[in-house]
């Protein structure tokens, strides 16, 4: 480490004589900065690069950009990756801007006398007591700049798999309570890494809001899209139809379930559960086609109404399988977003009425922000080889798959 440090202060001190124009404290910081994650990484898999030692935990997997916003403004690091996704560096503290959120949007609630007993509770374990209308707002001000700049950032490359899905959170809007829709799109890049690609709040989950978030996505960058997986929320399906033209639909097979259950009762809802599932085992598309209509055939006596249902909804529960087999677990439901989901609202559980649509903003938006920082440093979410079947060679086999022999 000493030897890449010295290396670095010594490239910057040679721009300077050079008549560069160099800006001594953030180069500085960079450097050292550097000089540290590699530190870090070194005792976190006991080997330096190149060394083979018998207490070596890990293998380094090369480095991801990232911008780090400091006091001397921002800086441009490289953060080494290890194999297994195990390592982040603890300069980054990656869980900082979400806590700093949670802490924010608290205290607006407190302030504003709309605060439940856990949120009071939480306010006096925290030592948040006297707080003044202008501390919250200067603190909220600088997490709603980071959220923003994170939501409106360029999305860079393309992204073949895209998922959409919303959640519900309580906000007190013109003196009422009322559910409002978070929506949030996650997407993996052609080169594998998952990223959020965009979050908004809004009154319901109606048409018109999906189409515009969905369009306000394209303008970011968003292309290449070759598959949705969503529910079937019809106001959905119409977005992505308008907005993402060429991209396959994948109903989310777990929504279908439950829209399936709710036709037969309650007594036979787990065998009838069961019996679909088998239909996601099959080893390939033919063998999962046959089973599909052997298990809508099974139910036509007893449940007419939910063999319809399975056969109008054949083509779109079962797109995932014109896509490369190792894709298809994460690709047939919407459990990617969910997982997300599952984030977020272990953090607004905790605040329970929100202040108003800023706050859930400024606190959903800071934790998906943390959630893709730690994507872009964990392992890849599909394998390059299996992409490469997607992205560059796999469309005559995708043919076979779509159009079947006979």
């Amino acid at each position: 480490m000493a030897d890449d440090l010295r290396m670095a202060l010594c490239e910057l001190l040679r721009k300077a004589q050079m008549g560069e124009d160099v800006d001594f404290l953030r180069e500085g910081v960079r450097a050292l900065s550097q000089a540290l994650m590699e530190l870090e990484v070194t005792e976190h898999i006991g080997a330096e690069r190149y060394e083979r030692t018998a207490e070596r935990r890990g293998q380094r997997n090369g480095y991801r950009q990232r911008t780090w916003d400091t006091r001397v403004g921002t800086v441009e690091l490289k953060v080494p990756r290890v194999r297994d996704g195990s390592f982040y560096p603890s300069l980054l503290d990656p869980r900082k801007r979400a806590e700093r959120a949670l802490v924010a949007v608290v205290q607006e609630a407190y302030v504003q006398g709309v605060s439940t007993r856990r949120v009071d509770d939480l306010v006096q374990a925290l030592g948040m007591t006297g707080i003044s209308k202008s501390q919250v707002s200067l603190l909220c001000q600088e997490l709603d700049k980071e959220v923003e700049r994170f939501r409106n950032r360029r999305l860079e490359g393309e992204y073949p798999y895209v998922w959409l899905d919303a959640t519900f959170v309580k906000v007190r809007e013109e003196g009422r309570v009322v559910a409002m829709a978070v929506v949030m799109a996650i997407g993996v890049r052609e080169s594998g890494e998952r990223e959020v690609l965009g979050l908004d709040v809004g009154p319901s989950e109606d048409g018109a809001f999906w189409l515009q978030f969905s369009r306000a996505l394209v303008p970011r960058g968003l292309k290449g899209v070759r598959l949705v997986t969503s529910d079937a929320h019809e106001g959905l399906k119409r977005a992505i139809a308008a907005v993402l033209q060429g991209a396959s639909w994948q109903r989310c097979r777990v929504h279908f379930v439950r829209n399936a259950l709710a036709l037969v009762p309650r007594g036979a809802q787990q065998m009838v559960a069961a019996t679909i599932r088998t239909v996601f085992v099959q080893p390939d598309a033919d063998s999962a086609r046959e089973q599909w209509r052997r298990v809508a055939d099974s139910f036509r006596p007893r449940f007419p109404r939910l063999a319809d249902l399975m056969d109008a909804a054949e083509e779109e529960v079962l797109a995932y399988l014109a896509f490369p087999a190792e894709h298809w677990r994460q690709i047939w439901s919407t459990n990617p977003l969910e997982r997300l989901h599952r984030e977020v609202k272990r953090r607004t559980d905790v605040v329970g009425i929100f202040p108003n649509r800023g706050a859930v903003i400024r606190l959903v938006g800071a934790v998906v922000a943390e959630q893709h920082d730690e994507w872009q440093v964990c392992r890849r979410y599909f394998s390059a080889e299996s992409l490469a079947k997607l992205c560059r060679g796999g469309e005559a086999e995708l043919l076979a798959v779509l159009l079947p022999a006979g």
